[in-house]
């Protein structure tokens, strides 16, 4: 395999050089975190099948025009990104009370939502990323109003698409968090979807069963995790046919 420069690494995911300029190399590992890393483990075949759940989903936003980092998959474990300027936020869409948030107001877990409820979180393992309000996020110039007022119908989008893509196999879109990027031309932004769509970064329940199909699985111990996700996968239609774990490449710092 190629030599070449790792960028960036995280819990989930490594970035490397793309083979263009603007690119980047996505790397998805089998690393498996909860409770801001506290909990650890290496799941085997975890990073092929967010790589391939995060390709569908990307490119099925593509598809009714919401804008994503996605270029195309490459192999089993990655997939060719464009470049972009993250915004230091989370942003959180939920359906259904569940985890901090029912945790918070005192809700039965699975409690339906008025309507689809958007909240921030700033992005800083080291404090746990808090839940912020739009006027911290203005004052402290993480984005401005122009850009909040973008990602919040943006993020209504991709939660009208995942819920009716989850709801047609059988499963509830509980919450999910995404993150957004900007692209610049020349004095021109654009904000798109970016790192990963995936059931690390989705709560997934069973519409019949109530089973979990998301990281709660691994958080709660409630079985395999791998189970879990290559069921998502299968109703889906992305199953890959071998799920193996692949050695990660030679780095050049």
């Amino acid at each position: 395999m190629a030599r070449r420069k790792k960028i960036y690494e995280g819990k989930a995911k490594i970035l490397y050089e793309g083979p263009e300029p603007g690119t980047l190399v996505q790397y998805f590992k089998d690393d498996a975190t909860a409770f801001n890393a506290e909990k650890k483990a290496v799941i085997e075949g975890k990073g092929v099948l967010n790589n391939r759940l995060s390709e569908f989903f990307m490119t099925g936003l593509q598809s009714i025009g919401v804008p994503t980092h996605f270029i195309k998959r490459l192999n089993m474990r990655e997939q060719l990104i464009r470049q972009v300027e993250i915004i230091p936020l989370e942003v959180i869409v939920r359906n259904f009370a569940a985890g901090s948030m029912a945790k918070r107001l005192g809700l039965e877990e699975g409690t339906p939502l008025p309507r689809p409820i958007i909240e921030f979180s700033y992005k800083d393992d080291k404090l746990g990323d808090p839940l912020v309000p739009e006027e911290y996020i203005i004052a402290f110039g993480w984005a401005s109003q122009q850009d909040l007022d973008d990602i919040v119908p943006l993020a209504l989008r991709v939660n009208d698409f995942l819920s009716g893509v989850m709801h047609g196999v059988g499963i509830k879109l509980v919450d999910f968090k995404i993150e957004i990027g900007r692209i610049w031309d020349n004095d021109y932004q654009r904000l798109v979807v970016a790192d990963e769509i995936s059931p690390d970064s989705c709560r997934l329940w069973d519409i019949e069963s109530g089973q979990k199909l998301d990281k709660d699985v691994f958080r709660k111990d409630l079985g395999s995790l791998t189970d879990a996700y290559t069921e998502v996968a299968r109703r889906l239609g992305v199953l890959p046919s071998n799920v193996t774990h692949r050695p990660r490449p030679t780095l050049i710092n």
